[in-house]
């Protein structure tokens, strides 16, 4: 029932969602838990109800949803921020207070992180407003009362968490001064009339949302955020994004690990035939998880590796989870250093070819990083991460046939560890 066609049109309509994206097993799971909640037994009952309701079109649309994020994801984004907003206003004479918008916003960790780092920086409160969007009701909702579990806190350095928030049953209520620096609304990206009759921003933050889309997606969605960044603005993406970002006229403003681009005065040309679907990586393309390893696929000129040294398991543990915590908190030499220990004391595993192939696409190196994401695949060869980032590679580099193939075997990954997980 699951599969219908009519569900994957239905998000892509809604929210733009590319069904290549998340593969559709995500997308039919969260279908089969709206159908059972509605006591319906068939695909055509299930769709009925979703048209007439609404409530439920928002429910199928939260149950796909899944956020993941936390206080001050890619720390140096937020570094570069605050000298950015100093010279800004200093730019301007300080006639005015900043413009930062956040979107999407999820559970809002991100736009209260713009705001504590500002406030740490030295901003006065009148100096700068933070704007936070997202499609989804519920987050929104979550974000205004503005607690948060530990789950919100992530890395080594969590003393802001001291110095913002106040202990509270099992959670972490944010001070009000920081709320008050803070406006959420929900709002959609797809929407071409967004924030219309507002002023532009210095700065937006938008990051993993795009590779969620199909191409035209993707530019229809840019062109919004590029209405909403003024001239001299700055924006603030994903890992994943930065070379589609070039092909529509932006540059990196050069600071490494800041995902943040300005426009250029000669943009890229855009390939006037459009595929269909982008190569997309997963939700989170950034140097982190600890639990998926990266996909491997042939690769003639793999260097040989030394012969490793056995290690204890728990040995080995450790190292990968320290890679994790150094490419989570942005330090990627350190976190390039960790995998080359790793691989000279133990046997090669696609997880850290995967960090390694992330690490040179974040730093700029898409060869070096298609040749690690392909060691992976050879190890690992139905790695979703290793297979979506490489696809999105090649993409960016106009193989659309190639990121096809790798999208496809994606899916059916997905698939196929979907129907084990039923078992």
């Amino acid at each position: 029932m699951s599969s219908d066609q009519r569900f994957f049109d239905f998000l892509k309509e809604r929210i733009g969602l590319d069904v290549t994206s998340v593969g559709p097993a995500i997308i039919e799971r969260a279908v089969r838990q709206r159908s059972s909640a509605n006591n319906a037994l068939t695909a055509d009952e299930y769709w009925h109800r979703l048209q007439g309701s609404r409530d439920e079109q928002q429910a199928l649309i939260e149950a796909v949803i899944v956020p993941e994020t936390w206080f001050f994801r890619y720390p140096e984004s937020f570094a570069t921020l605050a000298k950015l907003a100093a010279k800004r206003l200093a730019e301007i004479n300080n006639m005015r207070a900043l413009r930062i918008l956040s979107l999407p916003c999820s559970t809002g960790e991100e736009p209260y992180s713009i705001a504590m780092a500002l406030l740490d920086a030295g901003l006065k409160p009148h100096q700068f407003k933070v704007e936070g969007m997202d499609v989804s009701p519920l987050s929104v909702e979550k974000a205004r009362r503005a607690v948060f579990g530990k789950n919100s806190f992530r890395g080594q350095d969590i003393e802001f968490r001291e110095r913002f928030f106040t202990a509270e049953n099992d959670g972490y209520r944010l001070d009000e001064r920081v709320l008050e620096q803070v406006r959420l609304q929900v709002g959609n990206l797809l929407d071409p009339t967004l924030l219309a009759n507002e002023p532009a921003y210095d700065f937006v933050f938008c990051r993993n949302l795009l590779i969620y889309f199909d191409l035209p997606t993707q530019q229809q969605v840019f062109e919004v955020l590029k209405r909403l960044t003024h001239l001299d603005g700055v924006l603030f993406i994903g890992p994943a994004e930065g070379s589609l970002l070039g092909r529509f006229g932006m540059r990196s403003i050069g600071i490494a690990q800041s995902f943040a681009f300005s426009r250029q005065a000669t943009p890229e040309p855009v390939p006037t035939v459009l595929p269909t679907t982008l190569a997309i990586p997963q939700p989170q393309r950034q140097p982190v998880r600890n639990e998926a390893p990266a996909r491997p696929r042939p690769f003639a000129s793999v260097a040989p590796l030394p012969v490793p040294v056995k290690a204890p398991p728990s040995d080995a543990a450790a190292l990968l989870a320290n890679i994790a915590a150094l490419a989570n908190e942005g330090k990627s030499a350190e976190a390039r250093a960790a995998c080359d220990r790793y691989l000279r004391s133990h046997e090669p595993v696609a997880q850290v070819f995967y960090w390694l192939g992330l690490l040179s696409d974040i730093a700029g190196s898409a060869l070096e990083a298609q040749g690690f994401y392909r060691k992976a695949l050879y190890l690992e060869p139905q790695h979703a991460d290793a297979l979506m980032h490489l696809a999105a590679l090649l993409q960016s580099q106009g193989d659309t046939v190639g990121a096809r193939r790798l999208q496809d075997r994606a899916a059916r990954s997905e698939r196929a560890a979907d129907s084990e997980r039923k078992r």
